[in-house]
């Protein structure tokens, strides 16, 4: 196949404006998957992302098709995620790529990450293909979106490619207008050979398989290759494309995206964004790579037997592979023992990374309530960044406490926007400015501080606004504000996975919150156990789990008093014992409680 025959693009979309359901309509047209292979959601592997109807990892697959002109064409299609949480993965897709088909849903319109993944696809210099999806849908307005998206682009609505992915119709013109309008890749075959690694997973029998797209050469089967950034090389196992499966080949040349099985166990040495080169005669710079993700939220993610803190370290080596924003590293807790601190670019994203542990590699879990990294300007001058509130430094050494704030864009219909402002503004948001995109539809734009943002912000505006509301956000700037340590303590001992750092005009009002739910959660036991918030040095809450009372007397029927009062005595001296070395358990709902404090 020359270089002037490829084509490699990706398909980018709001969550659930039909990209999956159109990559299956791609595959079956141009017969990458017969009509007995296939599937609903055939990209979407995993079973995670078939229950919950979203795509969690960008999938690449390669299609052979005939054009009008008669010629054929290797169609490299990569399938990204729309949840904002994976941006990260869409935004290493379109690097591997030339052009992008923009999929708008005909009912609901432009939405939050519709903007989003735009404007990444433009600041990647992609040629955008838009498409208008759901077309057969009885609400669907195609006249009035049409327009809208060919506004938002400055296109011609006449270039807007109205399809119903569902049944099929009019399909054939997307492939059409890839041929057409995405330029071929721009490599030199007779270049030393050189590879961007876009994504991996780790194979038992294969080691680490490396995506790659391959910028300039040929890469040969058997030849030696060296992986640039860690100066590690290898002999691959074998090399080959998605089909959507892995089928090996012999050979990947300039502007193909394909696989290279690298054989190698070591985990540490592959890294996403890194350069492969073949080493008898390799590239002399390398393709520019990936800004490491940056982790908004962070938890504690501990085994529930001390026994499989190995396993779980292996565990998310393994996950990092093929999950390249997740971040961790070891931490200790007083309540949980050995674990990790992780990070994560969002709730969603957390919450798939511990289904992912647990499913893929049997592990039993407590994760610990989310936090975000705080920058703490001492008074020496020095500036500390935390990612956990027990790290928080003594008071009296802090000059100021910044918080991460976040500027957020939600888009909705114009008639929620009361509930939107009263929603924001409860949450400490500052109003920026509001736009009209469409008719009868709001962008409002607000500063918001990222804590307020992480815990339930996302279900309690979708709850406001039935469901209509879309939301995008971006890091803005850290602030200082007047923020403090809300420290727990269960049976007189501080649990440092349930401290939280909260405004200080929250502090009581939370520390009651948390204590009524700890009481309600936390088991009873043979003593009296007192849950106490603390901030400032002082207990500003307090309540207590009632002993369960074991009944000594039920074998004296009758008999002298003074026996009763024997037995009463000795089982208080047992309970003031058992208080002093007794151990509370915690259970896992416990820790997730400081995620519905405004419930």
């Amino acid at each position: 196949m020359t270089i002037d025959h490829i084509r490699n693009f990706c398909i980018i979309a709001h969550i659930d404006h039909g990209k999956s359901t159109l990559a299956d309509r791609l595959l079956q047209i141009t017969g990458t998957i017969s009509d007995r292979e296939m599937q609903a959601q055939f990209l979407d592997g995993m079973d995670l992302e078939r229950e919950k109807g979203v795509t969690i990892k960008a999938s690449a697959v390669r299609m052979a098709y005939t054009a009008i002109d008669g010629k054929t064409y290797q169609l490299n299609l990569i399938d990204t995620p729309g949840h904002v949480d994976f941006g990260y993965e869409v935004s290493r897709a379109l690097r591997a790529c030339e052009g992008a088909v923009l999929v708008v849903d005909s009912s609901q319109g432009i939405e939050a990450q519709t903007l989003a993944n735009l404007y990444s696809a433009l600041d990647a210099n992609l040629e955008i293909i838009p498409v208008l999806n759901k077309i057969d849908l009885p609400a669907s307005r195609v006249p009035e979106i049409t327009n809208q998206v060919a506004e938002l682009l400055g296109d011609d609505p006449n270039e807007v490619i109205a399809v119903s992915a569902k049944h099929g119709s009019n399909v054939l013109a997307i492939l059409e207008a890839v041929v057409r309008r995405v330029p071929p890749p721009a490599g030199v075959l007779d270049a030393p050979a050189k590879a961007l690694i876009f994504d991996s997973h780790y194979d038992a029998y294969k080691g680490v398989v490396l995506y790659v797209r391959v910028v300039d050469g040929v890469f040969e089967h058997g030849d030696s290759l060296l992986l640039m950034g860690s100066g590690v090389s290898f002999i691959p196992v074998e090399l080959g494309s998605f089909a959507p499966g892995l089928v090996a080949g012999s050979r990947l040349s300039a502007g193909e995206v394909g696989y290279v099985a690298s054989g190698l166990k070591t985990i540490q040495d592959c890294r996403v964004g890194d350069t492969l080169t073949p080493v008898k005669r390799p590239a002399s710079t390398v393709v520019p790579g990936y800004a490491p993700a940056k982790p908004m939220v962070y938890a504690g993610v501990y085994p529930v037997l001390s026994d499989d803190y190995l396993l779980l370290k292996d565990a998310l080596q393994k996950l990092q592979l093929n999950d390249a924003a997740l971040v961790y590293e070891p931490e200790t807790s007083q309540a949980l023992n050995f674990g990790f601190r992780c990070g994560f670019l969002g709730l969603f994203h957390m919450e798939i990374v511990q289904e992912r542990l647990e499913r893929e590699y049997n592990l039993d879990l407590i994760v610990t309530a989310p936090s975000v990294v705080y920058e703490v300007l001492l008074r020496s001058g020095d500036t500390v960044r935390i990612n956990s509130p027990a790290e928080l430094p003594d008071e009296g050494t802090i000059d100021q406490v910044r918080e991460p704030w976040m500027r957020i864009q939600i888009i909705a219909p114009e008639s929620y926007i009361g509930p939107i402002m009263e929603l924001v503004t409860k949450r400490r948001g500052e109003y920026i400015s509001q736009e009209y995109p469409a008719p009868d539809r709001i962008s409002l734009s607000y500063y918001i501080p990222l804590s307020e943002l992480i815990v339930d912000f996302y279900d309690a505006l979708k709850s406001k606004t039935r469901g209509y509301a879309s939301l995008d956000y971006q890091l803005d700037s850290y602030r200082a504000g007047d923020l403090v340590r809300l420290n727990m303590l269960v049976n007189e001992q501080p649990i440092d996975a349930l401290t939280m750092i909260v405004h200080r005009d929250q502090a009581f009002h939370k520390g009651q919150l948390l204590t009524t739910k700890l009481k309600a959660l936390i088991p009873r036991q043979q003593f009296v156990v007192p849950i106490q918030a603390a901030s400032g040095g002082r207990i500003i809450s307090r309540a207590n789990v009632s002993a369960i009372r074991k009944d000594v007397l039920a074998k004296c029927y009758g008999g002298d008093v003074s026996r009763k009062k024997k037995l009463l005595e000795k089982q208080k001296k047992g309970k003031k014992r058992m208080k002093m070395i007794g151990s509370v358990e915690i259970p896992q709902e416990a820790f997730m409680a400081l995620l519905s404090l405004d419930d």
